[in-house]
């Protein structure tokens, strides 16, 4: 029984478990002033977040450190001039679709993505690079000032590139492959549902920095467990000690829920488990002797009549049950006596598919994976094989290995966004498709790929793809197609979405003098008499205005002429756009687009047909459709 606090409220606790919440990685241990361990804020870390530089601090801690932490942490935070360019061309279905595929930098796209999907994202999974020393990382410098990066539109080394090989020769193995998944995992945690789970698949070469740097950004309540999967069978043939068969996939959640409602195990397994039958229903036997002696919990300790009327007593050893609850359950019907192979009793507990209320079980997933179910890397390169007619990519994941966690996490909604930002060859949208056409979910994904160019003596780039993102986004249009041709008689089948919008990381659409304006020479004046980049088309424009509105990117969009003026109009009445440059906007024309009552409305500067009609815009959305946010590029 909990006694009254006969005080004040404790306002500094508050607040520190306030900014625990937000800030998950500045939680730390400290002694209190008896010399006990207690947790505590490190307040360097968190002035980190509030700054735009890097922020020294030399007080010792537990944690886990690395050279160029403290800048990985800038990189996470720092702002960046960028947008995304669509690609109709290259995707399918562009106006329908309700998925997307980025093509650039994953860290960019992360960013970018924050307004739009922040605290929007069900599920996470991630294969990045195992920092072998034979695969590659992300090399980011944002060594710069803030206000000269938000200008810059990539980031290279001096010999241009934007991913090097991580060798051991480096000399900061460890530390360069941490600083490229912090400032990533860190922007991926804000996208996430507050359900919302991360799978990051890994060897043993960065599990434990992973899994440390998992811990310290999620927090540690916030951990739920790893699955080891047998990814391979055979071979052995690279490794000098212990041939490695496995792998492993960390599991963080947003906040942590308890297992049983995180996962629901899938119907296959159902049907395995529940195998036996009596007039309530589909049940298993579990049985009710403990491993194991407990003398101090003698209320475990008792003998049981059998059927037959012998005694069946195990004490020292215990019981799982009291025995008034293995009366009670006995009176139910609960529990079950049958004889082994040794003609001797043993006693079981009854486990039923479906409770008193008649809700289906959730039983606890297992922390090794069954590969009757996920599959081996061999039958992830088979399907590539399979799909594409060669062997264009290899160590691709099963989809049979996400579709199990997809279907764990979504079994009871069977829809969310599913996000993989080092989508690779695109299995996890590939996964998304089929189970949604398995068992009729919703499920739309967001795959983020860097255009990784592929080696010019590789079969890939013989077979006529250029880049791993190439790869990708085929993949998913023969996926696609195939899945539908398999299931063209199933009920429902026009209505799969295999479409994806294709979203190009690039450079801002503004041109320099849009942010320094004050830096802008007189003789420059007739040079910059747009703010906007000659090579951008008024999608262009319609994109960098969604997202910097946090508007869903997938909503559909048409294009209609008022008054001889192209304009966009997002999802209905969400968003309306004219980036009409020819300065003949007139009070009629906005009166006009006044009556359609946008949610939003936005203008190009350049448009209006003098300074009149554009300081009364906002006065006649006032009047005529008060709700209307109007802003102008």
């Amino acid at each position: 029984m909990e006694k009254p606090k006969m005080h004040t409220p404790d306002i500094t606790r508050e607040n520190m478990e306030k900014i625990m919440a937000l800030f998950p990685n500045c939680v730390t241990e400290s002694r209190d002033e008896k010399g006990e361990l207690v947790k505590a804020i490190d307040f360097d870390l968190l002035r980190q977040e509030f700054s735009s530089q890097i922020i020294e601090g030399p007080q010792e801690r537990y944690q886990l450190d690395w050279p160029g932490k403290r800048q990985a942490l800038l990189t996470a935070n720092a702002p960046i001039a960028k947008t995304l360019r669509p690609c109709r061309e290259e995707s399918v279905d562009f106006d329908t679709t309700k998925n997307l595929f980025i093509e650039g930098d994953n860290l960019d796209a992360l960013k970018l993505l924050q307004e739009t999907y922040l605290g929007k994202i069900k599920m996470i999974y991630i294969d990045p690079p195992y920092n072998t020393g034979k695969d590659f990382i992300y090399k980011d410098n944002f060594t710069k000032d803030s206000e000269q990066y938000k200008l810059e539109s990539g980031q290279k080394d001096e010999e241009g590139n934007r991913m090097v090989q991580n060798t051991e020769s480096n000399g900061r193995f460890h530390s360069d492959w941490l600083s490229m998944m912090y400032p990533r995992l860190k922007l991926a945690r804000n996208l996430l549902r507050d359900d919302g789970v991360l799978f990051v698949s890994i060897d043993e070469n960065e599990f434990i920095n992973i899994k440390s740097i998992c811990n310290e950004i999620f927090g540690v309540d916030n951990y739920i467990g790893e699955f080891i999967w047998k990814s391979k069978h055979g071979g052995g043939g690279d490794s000098p000690y212990i041939v490695k068969e496995h792998e492993y996939i960390l599991v963080f959640v947003k906040k942590l829920v308890t297992i049983s409602e995180l996962f629901a195990m899938p119907p296959d397994d159902y049907e395995k488990m529940f195998r036996e039958l009596d007039e309530r229903g589909k049940f298993y036997y579990d049985r009710l002797d403990k491993k194991g002696i407990d003398s101090n919990r003698p209320n475990l300790i008792y003998p049981i009549i059998c059927p037959d009327g012998t005694v069946k007593d195990i004490s020292p050893a215990i019981w799982r049950l009291s025995k008034e609850e293995f009366e009670r359950r006995k009176k139910n019907n609960e529990i079950g006596f049958r004889k082994d192979k040794n003609n001797v009793w043993q006693i079981y507990t009854k486990t039923y598919l479906y409770d008193n209320d008649g809700h289906m079980r959730r039983v606890k997933a297992r922390s090794i994976l069954k590969q009757e179910i996920v599959g081996f890397t061999q039958n992830g390169n088979k399907m590539i094989d399979h799909i594409f007619g060669d062997e264009i990519f290899s160590n691709s994941k099963p989809i049979e290995l996400l579709k199990y966690f997809m279907d764990y996490i979504t079994h009871d909604e069977r829809e969310g966004v599913v996000l993989d930002y080092f989508s690779g060859s695109a299995t996890t949208a590939h996964a998304v498709m089929q189970l949604n056409v398995e068992d009729g979910g919703n499920r739309k994904f967001i795959m983020v790929q860097l255009p990784e160019p592929c080696a010019q003596d590789s079969e890939t780039f013989k077979a006529g793809y250029k880049t791993i993102a190439e790869i990708g986004k085929e993949r998913i249009r023969r996926a696609g197609k195939k899945i539908k041709e398999e299931n063209k008689d199933k009920e429902g089948i026009d209505k799969l979405d295999i479409g994806f919008r294709v979203l190009k990381v690039d450079s801002t659409n503004m041109a320099e003098v849009y942010y320094k304006p004050d830096e802008v020479k007189k003789e420059q004046i007739e040079m910059f008499a747009d703010n906007i980049k000659k090579d951008r088309t008024s999608e262009d424009l319609l994109f960098q205005v969604l997202l910097d509105w946090g508007v869903d990117l997938t909503f559909p969009i048409t294009r209609e002429e008022i008054q001889d003026k192209e304009v966009f109009f997002v999802d209905g009445n969400v968003l309306a756009a004219c980036f009409k440059a020819t300065g003949d906007i007139t009070e009629d024309f906005v009166k006009e687009l006044a009556k359609r009552k946008p949610l939003r409305v936005v203008f190009r500067d350049a448009g209006f047909k003098d300074d009149s009609v554009k300081i009364n815009v906002e006065q006649i959305f006032k009047l005529m459709s008060p709700q209307t946010e109007v802003r102008t590029i």
